[in-house]
């Protein structure tokens, strides 16, 4: 490769000498940042930040300077195993291991059909092996059992982009984040969770003074240290917050007429219920002041640019759609999307989770496709040149709903790849003895919690030793370049989906091969075609461009060639009933809305006011569990550590699981700052040392959700209840409710 870039960050083992240095991008958290990988004598040897790349200028995340550590890691597997007679797994062969998978999936498919196989897949995978796994799915296995560990992550934003807008893709970039006069972000603690572009935010006001910073959050997080108003409301509270706020915003005047009345619907309605909402209502249930909730109002109503983020504090949160429905509304009200500057940037948490959803690889269809639109079948089966009656158009199960499937006996294959769903989950008796059921495939470098109740395991290359793209939080497609090949004995996600398809004879309706490309550029061309004309077409995009481009923004097309920055900037939105990705549903039975049901709406081309009703989190502190379990990241680790738990350099930072507590309530309870403390919940408990200070308001408790991997450690998903959002099934892993026993030294 000619290398025209400049290395801004270089983290290279001992100073060794560099033989060259091979293009891609940070496969750790959402921002998708721009970064080349030293080799020497084909090893991975160190990472730098291409100073050049627009998402990050050449800077690294703490956990990303070291993420290619784990590629030399001495207990990577490399040779599948296979579980014996005994219980115990054994090294065995790919043909071995391959052959077990096949017959065994045939097997299903021939008893239950496409209902009893599931495939549960990442957001840290690429681009073309989603869109494997989606035709795969539903072209070859006829299921609609697809899922990602996503489904924990960011299901939200799928589902309030399309309720909102008609169609997933968020309609901000992070070029917006440079030109806001105001930013709220709303359960979002992107000091921890997205470093690079915190800092990038921190530059500009340190410079300018600008953006005003809002942070909503319970916690006294580094994010909220750094805003202008905190926000540190009570949990469950996200939507009464939001509701006293549209209702000022309306009752003030701080909105835009002609963008409403050309561009929007159903404000009257939202209005019906927002009127209910008054200051002192939202006071006494969010437990902040009047003068905060005001203030706040006031910002948002009339600051003349805005950008909204989201993340988990609201996703696995109780009305977890509804409120980013919200946030949505504010902007309609205010006419600040589409323009620089404006809109709501609800991000992912993964890096190629918004990928996952883009090509279908979970429940979603290629090219933000409506499943219930006969027409957009009849499109995915003529490209993938299959009979319509083949592709199963049943609804979306998310993983939640699997593992009852599971514990009824339904499923009965469950292909797990690149996840560990025995710490993640929530409710991890529940979740343990569902999975101990089906035939169970893990695809996984290391050995994991998951791979305990696996039948078979295959060990995949991991990130430099595979080629592909991603799709980071604000639609930018970065490509990553194999830096060297994967140990002997290890195939690529890619290749083991590929070979399975052919093992399968999954076939086309003229007899030939379901998959027909054999490498991932020629997947990618593949996949361009089927987004064509689609909201993230990408028929502009080839890998030389995007390399030399260091990325581009879909939709990038012939006419666009250089990608959006921003979508709606014509202010008309995906709503038209034959180009929809979805009707909709009533977002509080989750009930699908008929086409019919669409078209009495009338969007056609308008964004929906959605109504925001508030519910509440269903399990709440009680006398016998008085406070509140909240769960989240580490800047210093990344969701189960099976990558960060091998960088020497981030455990020494955060060894082991803790739970933070208020002093008052330390206090009261006489315990210490590093005693043992016994956390209860209603389904599971774990001990941990105690952190005493001032993060937490009193009466709630923090546990961080990485641990449990690795023998010995405590887990919070032990406690943590299986609710789901109703409209996009995620878990409600924010709330729920536990006691503290104090255990001493």
């Amino acid at each position: 490769m000619d290398h025209r870039k400049v290395l801004h960050e270089q983290f290279v083992a001992d100073n060794e000498t560099v033989d060259k240095w091979i293009h891609s991008t940070c496969n750790l958290c959402s921002v998708g940042c721009g970064t080349d990988i030293a080799v020497k004598d084909n090893k991975i040897i160190g990472i730098g930040g291409i100073d050049e790349h627009p998402i990050n200028k050449g800077r690294l995340d703490p956990k990303a300077k070291y993420q290619w550590i784990p590629n030399n890691s001495k207990d990577r597997l490399l040779t599948p195993m296979i579980r014996n007679d005994q219980g115990d797994l054994e090294p065995a062969s790919w043909e071995e291991a391959m052959d077990l998978i096949v017959r065994k999936a045939k097997e299903v498919l021939k008893d239950k059909g496409g209902d009893g196989v599931a495939i549960y897949s990442t957001g840290q995978g690429f681009l073309e092996d989603y869109y494997t796994i989606g035709k795969i799915g539903r072209a070859g296995m006829e299921t609609h059992l697809l899922d990602a560990n996503t489904r924990l992550c960011t299901a939200t934003t799928e589902w309030c982009l399309i309720e909102s807008f008609g169609s997933d893709g968020v309609p901000t970039s992070f070029d917006d984040v440079d030109e806001a006069d105001t930013i709220m972000l709303f359960g979002h603690n992107m000091a921890e969770t997205g470093t690079v572009l915190w800092d990038r935010i921190l530059r500009r006001k340190k410079a300018t003074g600008k953006p005003y910073l809002i942070v909503v959050d319970p916690r006294r997080t580094p994010t909220a240290k750094e805003a202008d108003l905190h926000l540190d409301l009570n949990p469950g509270t996200n939507l009464a917050l939001l509701n006293a706020i549209q209702n000022k915003i309306v009752n003030n005047e701080w909105i835009d007429h002609d963008f409403i009345n050309n561009h929007t619907i159903q404000l009257d309605e939202l209005k019906q219920e927002i009127n209910k909402w008054t200051i002192a209502k939202a006071s006494q249930i969010t437990g902040l002041s009047e003068e905060k909730i005001t203030l706040a109002a006031e910002k948002l109503g009339k600051t003349e640019s805005l950008v909204t983020t989201t993340l988990q504090g609201v996703y696995q949160a109780s009305d977890a759609t509804t409120t980013c429905l919200a946030i949505n509304n504010i902007h309609l009200m205010r006419g600040l999307i589409g323009k620089p500057g404006c809109g709501p940037l609800h991000m992912a948490g993964q890096p190629s989770s918004s990928g996952n959803r883009t090509v279908g690889g979970v429940g979603t269809y290629p090219g933000n496709r409506n499943p219930n639109n006969p027409k957009h079948i009849q499109d995915i089966a003529a490209l993938w040149n299959v009979k319509e009656e083949d592709l199963e158009i049943g609804p979306n199960k998310g993983i939640i709903k699997q593992l009852e499937l599971m514990e009824k006996g339904q499923i009965q294959f469950f292909w797990n790849i690149h996840t560990n769903p025995l710490v993640s989950l929530p409710n991890q008796e529940r979740a343990r003895k569902a999975l101990e059921k089906p035939f169970v495939v893990v695809q996984d470098p290391f050995l994991t919690e998951t791979t305990e109740v696996a039948d078979v395991v295959l060990p995949p290359a991991m990130w430099g030793e595979k080629e592909g793209t991603m799709e980071n939080a604000d639609r930018t497609i970065n490509v990553l370049r194999k830096a060297i090949e994967p140990p002997n004995g290890v195939k690529t996600d890619f290749e083991i989906l590929v070979e399975f398809a052919r093992r399968m004879e999954f076939k086309d309706r003229d007899g030939n091969p379901l998959i027909a490309y054999s490498t991932p550029e020629e997947a990618f061309e593949e996949w361009k075609k089927v987004s064509a004309g689609r909201p993230c077409d990408m028929t502009g995009m080839t890998y030389d461009r995007l390399e030399k481009e260091n990325g581009l923004r879909w939709p990038c097309t012939a006419d666009n060639p250089e990608g959006k920055t921003r979508l709606y900037e014509n202010h008309f939105f995906n709503t038209e009933v034959d180009y929809c990705q979805n009707y909709g549903k009533d977002p509080y039975t989750s009930r699908p809305l008929s086409r019919e049901e669409f078209e009495e709406m009338n969007p056609n081309g308008r964004a929906v006011f959605k109504v925001t009703r508030f519910g509440g989190p269903t399990e709440q502190p009680r006398a016998d569990y008085p406070f509140w379990l909240n769960t989240g990241r580490l800047i210093w680790h990344w969701h189960t550590r099976t990558k960060t738990g091998r960088m020497p350099e981030m455990e020494k930072e955060a060894p082991e699981a803790f739970v933070e507590i208020n002093a008052d309530d330390a206090r009261n309870l006489a315990i210490k700052d590093g005693e043992k403390v016994r956390i209860v919940s209603p389904r599971g408990n774990v001990e941990v040392p105690a952190k005493v200070g001032n993060i937490m308001n009193k009466g709630e408790v923090f546990v961080p959700f990485h641990y449990g991997n690795f023998d010995g450690e405590a887990n919070a998903n032990e406690m943590t209840m299986d609710e789901v959002d109703p409209l996009s099934h995620q878990p409600v892993l924010k709330h729920a409710s536990c006691r503290l026993e104090k255990i001493g030294k």
